[in-house]
């Protein structure tokens, strides 16, 4: 997230926070994709961590992208943490280790969210080469231990450092080492809604397998091919995992707003300052009777903002954000966009794609949540190889793709965004077991040729 909501309205009744969910309905023509992608920068001399001061640091290189590209400061105390464009181009922001992360604009096409990620990376990388910086096309940081990565200036990171340890054993691997790539989708109604959200947190694992690309850590394999999704399955409970009950009779908002209510806050702003509530109630700031800050009472920003530190595979905000995937390349990050485009903005594949998934049990669910970080497309879930049903997803996904019809200057529509993936699931090899052979082979059991191979 890019920057944490200021709105001081007070909130007065729970119907309130449903109405904000609902708020963000949009009519079928009005509906957008946002790309998100973060990534690990590195020292190219010698492949060391890049801390946040220093003449080549972090904090350089967010002030040479705003030379750049213009884009203004998000400041924290005197420390810039971010950028975003005044004309709602998209926003840069940092994740706990120093990931860089391009939170990207809400665009109609997938050509036009796949240009927008090739002018970052070219900007990135200009200010980068000038600095000595490069940036890693992995799912996890390789190569250092957690104490060797850096710390990023930032309050609410503080806090989360602080309570990940009491709630899980792989929170703080999650926040300073691993990056992701997500989509942001649309939704026309509370039914539509509802829809999505089923559909997209039942396949939510078979994204995972097919863009599994996280298999070292410390330097060696680590057992996984999406270590990034293990790692999430030990780090909090309470705001984590396949949330069966959205697949319960009557879910819709009012379900999902009770149980964000029911996770435990990390923090309430206040002007410029974070107050550590790590563990506390939001109902209890809702009434008033948060014991950290007697008499106040929750504002809309609050909410927004506890609701921005929930992590279920699919989060609900007033839009669906799909967060199962390794990060990868341009490519790769492009096609994450066509997957969940192509399944869920057209009704036949949407359609499809319910019917392929809604005889899956809860326990069949969280089994596949289970086993793909470990074995992706080997896996099984209704006695069906995960490459199998990746396969089905894909098809469906390319169809909604072609119906919607949108094409590119060199006439050709947004099929063309998948052919990465299909290429993987069609020779049941994924980006990880690809690179684990090259450890085991032309790299010679190191994972430094990775700073040179896995780049954008």
């Amino acid at each position: 997230m890019a920057r944490d909501v200021s709105d001081a309205t007070p909130i007065g009744a729970r119907s309130e926070l449903v109405e904000w969910i609902a708020s963000g309905e949009k009519p079928r023509g009005s509906w957008r994709l946002g790309t998100e992608h973060e990534k690990v920068p590195f020292y190219t001399a010698d492949a060391s961590p890049v801390p946040y001061d220093g003449e080549r640091g972090i904090r350089a290189l967010l002030e040479g992208m705003e030379s750049r590209t213009g884009w203004q400061p998000i400041m924290e105390d005197d420390h810039p943490i971010g950028l975003f464009d005044e004309g709602g181009g998209g926003a840069i922001s940092l994740e706990p280790g120093g990931q860089f992360e391009l939170s990207g604009a809400p665009l109609k096409t997938l050509h036009e969210t796949a240009a927008e990620t090739a002018q970052h990376l070219e900007d990135v990388k200009a200010v980068g080469e000038r600095l000595g910086i490069g940036f890693l096309t992995l799912g996890m940081s390789p190569l250092w231990t957690r104490d060797q990565t850096p710390v990023m200036p930032k309050a609410r990171y503080r806090i989360m450092t602080n309570y990940m340890p009491k709630v899980g054993k792989l929170g703080l691997d999650m926040m300073y080492r691993t990056s992701t790539v997500q989509v942001n989708m649309d939704y026309a109604s509370e039914a539509d809604m509802v829809k999505k959200l089923r559909v997209s947190l039942a396949l939510q694992p078979i994204a995972t397998a097919i863009f599994a690309n996280s298999p070292f850590t410390d330097g060696k394999p680590n057992g996984f091919l999406s270590m990034r999704s293990h790692i999430w399955r030990d780090t909090d409970a309470d705001r984590t995992g396949m949330m069966a009950f959205a697949f319960e009779d009557g879910f819709g908002y009012e379900a999902y707003v009770d149980w964000a209510l029911d996770v435990p806050m990390y923090f309430v702003k206040r002007d410029s300052t974070y107050h550590d509530v790590a563990g506390a109630s939001f109902r209890d700031l809702f009434a008033g009777k948060l014991p950290q800050l007697p008499g106040e009472r929750a504002t809309r920003s609050d909410w927004a903002n506890h609701v921005s530190t929930l992590f279920p595979e699919v989060r609900l905000k007033r839009y669906l954000e799909m967060r199962g995937a390794d990060v990868g390349g341009p490519e790769h990050i492009a096609a994450l966009s066509a997957f969940w485009t192509g399944l869920l903005y057209d009704e036949a594949a949407l359609d499809g794609a319910w019917e392929l998934v809604k005889g899956w049990s809860a326990e069949e669910r969280e089994r596949l949540r289970a086993d793909v970080p470990k074995f992706a497309l080997n896996a099984s879930i209704a006695g069906r190889p995960v490459r199998d049903v990746a396969g089905d997803a894909l098809a469906l996904a390319r169809a909604g793709l072609a119906r919607r019809g949108f094409l590119d200057d060199q006439g050709r529509d947004e099929t063309r965004h998948l052919d990465f993936v299909e290429e993987i699931v069609a020779s049941g090899r994924t980006q990880a077991e690809r690179l684990l052979e090259r450890y085991h082979g032309a790299w010679g059991g190191s994972v430094m040729p990775a700073f040179e191979e896995c780049v954008f």
